[in-house]
C-alpha cells in the first residue's frame, strides 16, 4: 500500500510538471502566426508584418558557393533589419511566388518559452528558432535551404 501511494504521489508530481512546461493552443497558434507572417510578409510586400515576427537581433543564416571555386562554402548571414527591407523589396512585381504558394509550417519542439519549426515554402526549408519575450513569439534564429542545394551559386 505504501509503494502504491508514493507511486500516484510521484505519477500526479511529474504529470504536474509536465502540464506546467507544454505548449498550450495559444502559443501554437502565435507560434505558427510567426512563421506565416514571416513568409506571408515576402509574398505581399509587407514590411510591417516582417518587422512584427522577428526579434530585432534575428540572425538567418545559409550555405553558399563561391561562383569561382564551386567546391568551396560558406556561410551568408542575413538580419531583421535586412529580412524587413526584403519584405518590401522582393515581390513587389507578384512574379516571384507561384498563385496559391506553399507554407507548411511544422513545429518541431515547443516549450514555455523557446520553440522550434520548421517552415516549407515553395524552393526553400527555414529551420527557425522562436522565442517568448514578452507575451510575444518571435522569430531569433533561422537557417535555410533551398530544396535544390545546387542553387546555393
Amino acid at each position: 500500500m505504501k509503494n502504491t501511494v508514493a507511486f500516484l504521489v510521484a505519477l500526479l508530481c511529474s504529470s504536474l510538471a509536465l502540464t506546467s512546461h507544454a505548449q498550450t493552443k495559444a502559443d501554437s497558434l502565435a507560434i505558427r502566426q510567426a512563421a506565416l507572417d514571416y513568409i506571408e510578409s515576402q509574398h505581399r510586400h509587407d514590411t510591417a508584418r516582417m518587422a512584427r515576427c522577428l526579434h530585432p537581433r534575428l540572425v538567418k543564416r545559409t550555405f553558399w558557393k563561391y561562383s569561382k571555386q564551386p567546391s568551396r562554402e560558406y556561410l551568408r548571414e542575413s538580419h531583421a533589419d535586412e529580412m524587413i527591407l526584403l519584405a518590401g523589396n522582393y515581390n513587389t512585381k507578384g512574379d516571384k511566388f507561384p498563385a496559391n504558394p506553399r507554407k507548411e509550417v511544422v513545429l518541431l519542439d515547443v516549450s514555455t518559452q523557446t520553440a522550434a519549426v520548421k517552415l516549407y515554402a515553395d524552393e526553400w526549408i527555414d529551420y527557425m528558432h522562436l522565442v517568448k519575450l514578452n507575451d510575444e513569439w518571435k522569430i531569433i534564429n533561422v537557417l535555410w535551404q533551398f530544396n535544390n542545394p545546387e542553387k546555393h551559386r
